[in-house]
This record gives C-alpha cells, sequence and structure tokens, in this order.
C-alpha cells in the first residue's frame, strides 16, 4: 500500500472495471490498483464476472478507501510486505460477508463490523458475494501514542454497535461523497484530524486521548451527522431538536451546545436549511408549474405567512449582496414574482398588465 503521509493530499480519485472489457478487468485492476496503490494481489475465481468500483481520498495522514466487488480473495503476501509500509488500517464492511485472515487467526465480519489490519503483515481478504466496505487508513505512528495497546488491538473484532464506529463510518462516507477539493490546508489538516479522533475512540482511546477526542473529533461528527439528518428530513414538519439528538446518540442540549458553537442554533440552522431549498425549488426552470404554498410545504413550513415573511428577509439579504442584474436573473424572475403572486392577487394583475 501506498504511504499516507503527504500533507498537501486532497485528491478523490474513483476507478470502476464497469467501463472496460470483460477479459481486460482483472489485469487493469493488477496493473492499476494491485501493483501499485494497493500492492496487494487479487484473485476473483472468475475473471469474466469479476467487477470492482473504488473510490479514495487522501488528507493529511489519512486515506479513505471505498470499494464494491464481486467475489474474489485479495492477498498482501510477504514479499510485497518489503516495502516498508506499517500504516494501519481499520477495515469497515458495510454489506455481504467478508473474512479477514492475519497473524493466525480469522476475523468474519458481518454487515458494518470491522477489523484493524497492518500493512506490515500478510493479510488475506476472502469475500464470497457481492460486497462493499472502507478502509481507513492512519499511519501507525499518529495511532499508537492514542490508542491503547495499539499491537494488540490488530485482528480484533469490532462489533458494529460500537457508538464512535458508527459515527467514524458515517463521517467517511460523507467525504468519500463530497467531490469538492478542500482548498484550504488548514481544513484538510482539521477534518484530517477529526478522522484520527473518531478512529482512535473507536479502537480503544488511552484516558488523554479520549479527553481530547470527546472534545474535538467526536462533537464534530455528531454535529456533521445532525445536519446530514436534518436536511435529508426537512420535508417533516415536526422536527425538532429532541428528534435529532435522539438520533445522534446525544442530549438536546449538548446539541444545542454544538451548534452554538459552530456560530449558529438549532432552530436557525434548520430554517436556513428550508429557505435554502425553498430557493432552490422556485429557481428551477418549471417552477411556474407549483404554487408556492406547495412548495413551502415540501420544505416543512406548516404556516404559509411565516414562510412568506421568512422568504421577504431572505430576499433583502440576497439583494444587499448581488452584484449585478444577472446574479439576481434567477430570483427577481421566478423565486420573487411567485411569492408576489401568492401573498397580492393584486400584484399578480399588474404584473400580467405590466407584460
Amino acid at each position: 500500500m501506498s504511504h499516507v503521509t503527504d500533507p498537501e493530499c486532497s485528491t478523490t480519485v474513483r476507478f470502476s472495471t464497469a467501463d472496460l472489457p470483460e477479459n481486460l478487468r482483472v489485469a487493469t485492476w493488477r496493473e492499476h490498483y494491485s501493483h501499485t496503490v494497493l500492492r496487494a494481489d487479487i484473485d476473483p475465481g472468475d475473471d469474466a464476472s469479476f467487477d470492482a468500483t473504488v473510490v479514495s481520498r487522501s488528507l493529511p495522514g489519512l486515506q479513505l478507501v471505498s470499494g464494491r466487488f464481486t467475489a474474489a480473495r485479495i492477498v498482501r503476501t510477504r514479499e510485497m510486505i518489503a516495502d516498508g509500509n506499517d500504516d494501519l488500517s481499520l477495515l469497515v464492511n458495510q454489506t455481504g460477508i467478508v473474512t479477514v485472515s492475519a497473524r493466525g487467526r480469522e476475523v468474519t465480519l458481518r454487515e458494518n463490523d470491522a477489523v484493524l489490519i497492518s500493512s506490515s503483515e500478510a493479510v488475506v481478504f476472502d469475500r464470497r458475494s457481492f460486497g462493499e466496505s472502507i478502509a481507513i487508513r492512519i499511519p501507525y505512528s499518529i495511532l499508537s501514542p492514542a490508542v491503547v495497546d495499539v499491537d494488540d488491538a490488530i485482528m480484533r473484532h469490532i462489533s458494529r454497535d460500537a457508538p464512535a464506529l458508527n459515527l467514524l463510518t458515517g463521517y467517511a462516507n460523507t467525504l468519500l461523497g463530497d467531490d469538492h477539493a478542500m482548498v484550504s490546508p488548514a481544513l484538510r489538516h482539521h477534518v484530517a484530524t477529526h478522522m484520527h479522533d473518531l478512529t482512535v475512540l473507536a479502537l480503544g482511546a488511552t484516558r488523554e486521548a479520549a479527553d481530547v477526542a470527546g472534545n474535538r473529533g467526536l462533537g464534530a461528527a455528531r454535529l456533521k451527522a445532525a445536519k446530514t439528518y436534518i436536511a435529508e428530513n426537512l420535508h417533516h414538519r415536526d422536527i425538532s431538536i429532541g428528534t435529532v439528538a435522539a438520533h445522534v446518540g446525544m442530549t438536546p442540549r449538548h446539541l444545542q451546545r454544538l451548534f452554538e458553537n459552530d456560530g449558529t442554533t438549532f432552530s436557525a440552522f434548520l430554517l436556513g436549511r428550508r429557505l435554502a431549498r425553498a430557493y432552490r425549488m422556485l429557481c428551477e426552470p418549471r417552477s411556474g408549474e407549483k404554487q408556492v404554498s406547495a412548495v413551502a410545504y415540501d420544505v416543512g413550513f406548516g404556516d404559509l405567512s411565516y414562510f412568506n415573511r421568512c422568504f421577504r428577509r431572505l430576499a433583502t439579504g440576497r439583494n444587499r449582496m448581488a452584484s449585478g442584474a444577472a446574479a439576481l436573473h434567477c430570483y427577481c424572475t421566478g423565486a420573487w414574482i411567485s411569492l408576489r403572486r401568492v401573498s397580492s392577487p393584486s400584484a399578480d394583475q399588474h404584473q400580467r398588465n405590466h407584460d
């Protein structure tokens, strides 16, 4: 495996065999990944049916790799470990069943179970059917001081029920699904540090590391999980800080503090997301075919008058910040006119007469 210590790494790479002829899939995979990136060989059993998709993202001291494979055996041999790489990888199995063998032990991972492996040791992965997994790779030098006996943690089964593991996997999936580049070096280090903290907590942190991670990475991951849940459930009018807090496993008061430390409140964040989604919907080319009231209710508002007041404040802010008529074209010709039609029938008639 390639090392993950480059402080300027921030790339996202996608590779899939789906676009390749079936007779070239295994050979291309070996050339592109097995011998250069993973430093591991693969035996798919049936070359013709082999299919694999891999997404990887590198950050300072961190590499995330998500892989979807048909049945295959992946082997890192003793010859391959001569590259001197001692990175540790937390392998989280997301679907299907995979068996990991190393150190004379065998660990079977069912959905969302995990195991820590070392790049400095021979390892065999057996996947007997199609499935997906995530590997979180971090240098040994980062994990060793923060994990209680990290060498003993290698090849120890980690249950899917571990709270820190669930947060870690959710955070990793979010990063792998986001193609936006992290331009700021400070942001890259910030995100990588949060991932380090969550990994340490999942493996068994020392007391000092647990205190640091609990105040840093764990809070950031829970806040991100809360924001994701809100974005996915805006249409529920009864969504509350209580329901969101229960989803991420914390008290409403603690969650409110996380939002406050982020410079906002739960209510302000929820309102902002709903208005932003309504704005996008009203700016769509065919927005004139949909009533503004329907848009308001679709994004979770239960009171049209309240939506109108909030949307007008958004309009005022956007008008003040915009530079030039082009930036306002979508807003003025779509969302704002539509809102006026709902708010004032006479304004609608005036617009038609003006046209």
